[in-house]
Order: C-alpha cells, then structure tokens, then sequence
C-alpha cells in the first residue's frame, strides 16, 4: 500500500507539492501554539482528509524522533482511521502495540532518485529504541517533566524531515520536467524519420513513374513507326492490284501487251521485300526495381537514437562569477537526446610555454543540465571552457571553447597616497591581481555624528584606472572602500579607508626627499641629521632634491583652499612654501620662478625671516619668532599666506596666479626636524 502511494506521489508533481503543503501546515500548526508535536499531528488529522490517502508507516517515518517516543502517533492514526470521526481524544498505548509500531518504522523504505531518473527504494535503517518505550506503561509522548531541550530538538528535527521532503519535491519536479523534455526531443525525432522516409519514398516513386513512362513512350513510337511500315506496304500492294485489275480490263491487245511487262516487274519487285510481322518491342516492362536500402537504413534508425551534435557553450555572462567560482551555461539542438554533458575547463596562463608537457592540466566536471558551476578557481583568472554530451549512441563533437573570467581580488589601498581637502578626497589603490580588470567602483559611506553609518552607500563607477577624484561634503566623516570589477562581476571590498574632510590631508613624497633627509613613520616628521653620509648613499635620480634638502607633499590637485601648519624650534634653519612638481631638483627652493617659501635664517644677532619667489623677498621683520607656522593656500585669489598661529598674526602673503597645481615642500638648511600637523580645521582669519 505504501509503495503505491509513493509510486502515485512520485508520478504527480501535484502530489508531491500536496504532500510537501501538507507538511508545511504541520509545522504552521506547531507553531501556532499547539503544545506539543502530537496535538499538531492529531489537528492536522482533523483538518487535511489528504492526510488519510497516505499510509501511517509514511507519516511514522516523517516524524521518527530518535531519543523520544512517538509510537502514539502511529496509533492515535489508527485510531483516526478506524473511527473517521471529526474528534479525537488521547488514548493508551499498550506495550505490544507501540512495539509494533516501532516495527512499522524499522521496516520503512526510504525512497530517492537515481541517476536514470527512476525511483530507487532502499530499507532504511532501524530506529533507535525509543528510551520511553512501552516498557514504562505511559502514554504520553511529551511528559509533563519534558525540557524545553528535548521541545526544541522534536522541532528541529521535524523541520529537517520537512526540508527533506521539500527538496525531494523539487528534485521530482526538475525530472517531471527532463521527462516532458526528453519527450519532445524523441517525439519531433520520430516525426522527422516519418517525414524522412516520406520523402524519400516519394522521391523513389517519382523516379520510378517517370523511367515507366519513359520506357512506354519507347514502346508506343516502335509500334507506330511498325504500324506506318504496314500501312505503306498495304497501300502499295492495293495500288499494284488495282493497275493489275486495269491492265487486265484492257480490250487493245497491242496496248495490253505495252502494258503487263512494266506492271508484272513492278510486281516482282514489290513480291522480292519481305515484310517484317514481328513486333518491334516486348509487351513486358523491365523496368528494375527501385533502391530502397537507405529506406530501410532510416527506418532501422528509427530505434537508434543518433548521437548528439556539438553543443553551443554561451558567452560569460555578468555579474556569473566569483572569485573562486564561474557560472557556465550552453545550449543544444532541440532534437537531440542527451544523458549527460562533461564540462572541460583549464587556466588560461600567458607565460606558459609552447610544450604541451607544461600546459595547465585540465579538468572536468560530469553534470546532467545545461550549466554548472565550476568551482575552487583562482581569482581574477582566465579560464578556457569546452563541452561535449553523450547519450547510449555516443559522444558529440566538442564545443568551441570559451573564455570566462571569475572575480578579481579585493584592491589594495594605498593609505599613504590618499589625499584629501574639505570639498574632495583622492583615492589610490593597487589592484591585486595580475590580470587586469575591467573597471573600478569606489563606494563611501557617511559616517553621522554619533558615528552611525547613514544606510546610504554612493558609488563611483566605470573608474578606469587605480585613483579617483570624489567630491565630498565639507566637514563630514566617510568609509570609502573599492571594488573592482570584470565580466565575472565585482570584487569583494577593499579594507576601509576612514576621510574626514575638515581640513586638507596629505602625506609626504618620499621619492623626492634629499638622502640626508630622514622621514617618521607616520610620515609627518622630517630629520636632517649632522652626519655624513657614505657617497653610495647619495645616489640621485632625477625627481630627488640634490642641492636643497628638502622634500615635496602630495597635495590633492583641487582648485580651492588648502591649510596645513608646520611646528618648527627656534636653532633650525628651514624653508616652507608651495612649488610646481617640475621645480628644478638642483636649486634652493624659492630661488627660482616656480617655488614660493618662508625661509628661516640665525644670524650672530637675530633671527631673520624672508619670503622668497625667484630669488628676490620683500624687507620685512619678525619680532616674534613662530614656532607654529599657518600656511594657506587660496587658488581662487591666487595667494599663499603665512601667519603665526599662536599669536593668531599675519605675517605675508604672496599673490600669483598659479598656473598648475602646487606641492607643499619643505626643506632644512642645517641639522634640525620640523613637524607638519595637517587634517585640521582652516581657522577664520587664515583666508579673510
């Protein structure tokens, strides 16, 4: 009875889905509030007559807990059944029936489906005793003294049992489905043979009506042509009695005699041709019979399924891949039968050698549809895909191969090449993988002041190349992070970079520092120690400082205002300003036209400050020496101020019309350090 049922179930999808309701309503009761598992079973008794079309060993097996007792389950059904009443009532559970029941439950066969997409059926293994069996006399399933442990471990389980037979349900719709497809393939096959061998029946019978006709049409002109020959042959003979009967009437006897010599010859040479009475052609046709082997070839093929053509493998799709995984689909003719495909991929490497022997190994994978997921893959890789099917008959030709590519690596970014200013932020970063990519996306997020995310993620997209240039809101904080991205789809984020746009961020570009000149860690401080350096520690190339020691800053390149403050002592000399990124690397920094400075001097009596631009500084004197100097840059009204920022005092400002963008640059012109503090807030008397 059982295996009917399931047999029934397994033929209808309806059934399954039905089956599969019915089990989800189970659970929705559980949930609804009923006490425990066997009031549910009973309500749902009451509610679904489905529940009555299904054997009780069926439902024993859905809700089988190993270390509890359900054996009243079994029962309190038999009961239902037996009574088919719209009640019920608990009832005892005597000893040799719940043992009978658990043999119910042992001796289950648990169903699956095989790899021809036929039901297989396998006993399926004794329960576990359960530990409240009959030998205690109760029939309760959950005892008052039941912990909220053992309540949860009968739920998870029957969750497990209904997830199981959902995901059966589904695997029994996916070969409904392969049946109907399966079907149509052999059906239009049959229907092409049939109108196969209808053509070439036809065509066999034309050729054979047209060669009858032609060998009529020999026949009937032989027989006219016979025909004509006989008719000439009376006509002449009648002719030849008619002037015989003429001569013979002849009274003048001279005439007579005139006569019958050319008349007698004539009729001695007609007597001398002898007519020919034999047919000239057969009455039979002999027409050979017509070929019809390639006929019985399509129709013995017929019960052959042909094998299948090459299949057609579709170009990658976007956003199909993951950094260790491709998503690969192909298609194949309609009319051909297919058991199952064998997918063939490899890496495709650049710098691998024209010898086979060290070609990338190839690997396969064996699958039933048309696609599949190929796993454990590198990222950022290009990989070479073919596919072949195979049915009973044999193996198709291979696929053209296709080229897929699976997700790049997070990018890398570069904290110390990161700039920033109140309106933007420049983003660096590398990209991590060793094939390129095809664009970058950088997404930031705005921090609130409680320090909450906003929930709202902007992206910059289609970024060509490892930088990009954001416009931000002026005193916000953001998480900017990068992806980058292929026709696989987008990486995974880069590590966070936290942006506060209070006030202009830059680090200090060290390929252009002097080699007497030390940079922390941080990179905010600079040294000029007063030792001599060996002459291979001197080594120059053309974008380092030689005469000066000095060293440029990475300024964002926005056309706005920039701040930034530099700590200095009273015993170093030192230059700070602005310069062009092509300054000449072997002159003094405010010497020339394309730096600007504040240089410190100690002189025996005083300490002397100038602002130097190409050479030349206006007179002026500094009372007050600064130990923290304000420098502000303004592109917009073309100057750069200085002001001693402890005593909030202005104390020059250059104007000039910057025709590119400028760097910050420093310099020490004896032993000493100098600190820059940037990232902070321009104070209101810097750009009045």
């Amino acid at each position: 009875m059982f295996l009917f049922g399931l047999r029934r179930a397994a033929g209808s999808v309806y059934n399954v889905r039905h089956l599969r309701d019915f089990l989800g309503e189970g659970w929705t009761a559980h949930r609804a509030g009923l006490s425990d598992t066997t009031v549910a079973l009973k309500w749902l008794l009451r509610r679904d007559s489905f529940l009555l079309s299904y054997p009780v060993v069926l439902l024993m097996d859905l809700y089988e807990i190993r270390g509890g007792r359900l054996d009243v389950i079994s029962e309190e059904a038999e009961h239902q059944l037996s009574r088919d009443s719209t009640t019920m009532e608990h009832s005892d559970v005597v000893p040799d029936r719940g043992a009978r029941a658990t043999r119910e439950v042992s001796t289950f066969q648990r169903f699956s489906v095989d790899t021809n997409e036929s039901l297989r059926f396998e006993p399926c293994e004794d329960s576990s005793p359960s530990p409240t069996g009959a030998e205690d006399g109760h029939d309760d399933v959950f005892k008052e003294g039941k912990t909220e442990l053992e309540i949860d471990s009968v739920r998870n389980q029957l969750q497990g049992k209904v997830s199981e037979m959902e995901s059966f349900a589904g695997h029994l719709e996916e070969i409904f489905l392969t049946v109907e497809e399966n079907f149509g393939r052999q059906e239009q096959h049959l229907e092409q043979h049939y109108n196969d061998v209808l053509q070439t029946l036809s065509q066999r019978y034309d050729e054979q009506a047209a060669g009858l006709e032609e060998e009529k049409k020999a026949k009937l002109e032989a027989l006219y042509n016979q025909l004509l020959s006989c008719g000439q042959a009376i006509d002449a003979s009648k002719e030849l009695i008619e002037t015989a009967q003429q001569v013979y009437r002849l009274q003048d006897k001279r005439l007579f005699l005139k006569t019958v010599m050319p008349t007698i010859n004539r009729i001695k040479e007609f007597a001398k041709d002898e007519i020919d009475f034999t047919l000239a052609t057969t009455l039979e046709f002999n027409t050979p019979l017509a070929d019809l082997s390639d006929v019985k070839t399509m129709m013995d093929s017929i019960n052959v399924v042909p094998a299948p053509s090459a299949p057609v493998i579709n170009p990658q799709m976007p956003n199909s891949a993951t950094q260790t995984s491709l998503r690969v689909r192909w298609s194949l003719f309609s009319d051909d039968t297919v058991e199952y495909y064998d997918l063939y991929y490899r890496p495709v490497l650049e710098d691998t050698p024209a010898d086979s022997t060290c070609a990338p190994q190839v690997s396969n994978v064996k699958v039933k549809e048309t696609h599949c997921t190929v796993t454990d893959l590198l990222p950022n890789a290009q990989y070479e895909l073919w596919v072949t099917a195979t049915n009973t008959t044999g193996i198709s030709p291979a696929s053209e191969k296709a080229l897929y590519m699976t997700v790049p690596s997070p990018p890398v970014i570069k904290q110390r090449e990161c700039t920033s200013c109140p309106e933007a932020a420049l983003i660096r970063w590398e990209s991590g993988n060793t094939n390129p990519v095809d664009s970058y996306t950088v997404e930031l997020n705005e921090m609130g002041t409680d320090g909450t995310q906003s929930g709202v993620t902007e992206s910059v997209v289609a970024v060509p190349t490892c930088q990009c240039l954001i416009q931000l809101k002026t005193g916000r904080r953001y998480l900017i992070s990068v992806r980058a991205v292929n026709i696989g789809g987008p990486s995974d984020r880069s590590e966070v970079l936290t942006v506060t746009t209070t006030g202009t961020f830059f680090y200090l570009l060290e390929d252009t520092a002097h080699p007497c000149l030390s940079i922390s860690e941080d990179g905010f401080t600079i040294f000029y120690g007063d030792e001599e350096l060996p002459i291979s520690a001197m080594a120059l190339d053309d974008n380092t400082f030689a005469r000066c020691v000095a060293v440029l800053g990475d300024l964002i390149p926005v056309r706005g205002r920039h701040y930034w403050e530099v700590e200095v002592d009273d015993g170093t000399e030192f230059r700070i300003g602005v310069a062009y990124e092509d300054t000449e690397r072997n002159s003094y920094l405010g010497a020339n036209s394309t730096s600007w400075c504040m240089r410190h001097i100690l002189t025996p009596s005083r300490h002397k400050y100038e602002f130097l631009h190409n050479g030349w500084s206006p007179d002026l004197r500094i009372t007050v020496n600064p130990v923290r100097i304000g420098v502000a840059l303004d592109y917009e009204r073309g100057t750069l101020s200085f002001f001693n920022v402890d005593l909030e005092q202005h104390l020059h400002t250059f104007h000039c019309h910057f025709r590119n963008y400028v760097h910050p640059c420093f310099s020490l012109d004896n032993p000493g350090a100098l600190t820059i503090h940037n990232a902070i807030e321009a104070p209101e008397y810097a750009f009045i």
